[in-house]
């Protein structure tokens, strides 16, 4: 099985930053699509004021949402102890860590504040996040190496939802020009690397690790001038995510599943 349908047989997802854009849409694809797999665990910092989430949760008994700030490490650890509960002696399958924030600044107005904030939640955070759930991951894995060696989302995998704007060898000509985002763009080259070096150190554990861009989303993040819809996006998130095998290991891809430029 292969694509979104792989999901299906997948039996633990979890979700950080569930509660609006892409995040929400994820769960809301993973929760109705059809291959829904066992437990979708979402992530918010701010559950009681997530409502979109909480009536999809009502809906669809196998939606757990876990409260997760993902700059405090005390937060990301009380997650992490909760998700165990959760899974009652089960590994998580699958982690996609796509909470993310986007600070604007150009190079007159960049602060060295601005860089960090954004660096600390697209770069520093999706690596102590795999970190707190490398326990579950690894148990997800060895049990899935009995029935498959294969890497996967059917037995464990990190997805780290990064930008083609994090590309250093695209940042030029009209790229360069029209995104000037400093915080952001290097936030995201920053997550292309943790990616890359944390798929050489889950290797021997069998947890496949790799970096996609989602595509230029309608989004608050993404704004309402991009030309892929929330839904159009996951959908092709989903299908190359759940098709994902050991030769995507430490791959930057595009959400159509072609190789990008790191």
């Amino acid at each position: 099985m292969s694509g979104a349908g792989s999901f299906s047989g997948c039996g633990s997802v979890l979700v950080t930053g569930a509660s609006r854009g892409l995040g929400l849409e994820l769960v809301t694809s993973l929760a109705s699509g059809g291959y829904s797999p066992g437990k979708i665990i979402a992530t918010a910092r701010n559950p009681t004021s997530a409502q979109n989430l909480q009536d999809l949760a009502e809906k669809h008994p196998n939606i757990h949402i876990v409260p997760l700030d993902v700059v405090s490490q005390e937060s990301i650890e009380q997650c992490a102890a909760e998700v165990d509960g959760l899974l009652q002696g089960d590994g998580l399958n699958c982690l996609i860590n796509n909470a993310g924030i986007n600070v604007v600044a150009d190079f007159p107005s960049v602060t060295a504040e601005m860089m960090m904030e954004n660096f600390h939640t697209n770069a520093v955070a999706p690596l102590m996040i795999t970190k707190a759930f490398l326990p579950l991951l690894k148990r997800a894995a060895g049990r899935g190496a009995s029935s498959s060696g294969s890497m996967g989302i059917q037995r464990a995998a990190v997805i780290n939802m990064t930008s083609l704007l994090g590309s250093v060898e695209l940042n030029w000509g009209d790229r360069a020009n029209n995104f000037k985002w400093y915080p952001y763009r290097t936030s995201k080259s920053a997550l292309n690397m943790v990616s890359r070096c944390m798929a050489v150190d889950l290797q021997p554990d069998g947890i496949l690790c790799m970096a996609i861009h989602p595509g230029w989303v309608r989004t608050d993040m993404g704004g309402m001038e991009a030309p892929l819809s929330p839904e159009e996006s996951v959908s092709s998130l989903l299908s190359v995510i759940g098709g994902l095998t050991e030769k995507d290991h430490g791959s930057f891809l595009n959400f159509t599943g072609e190789q990008l430029p790191w």
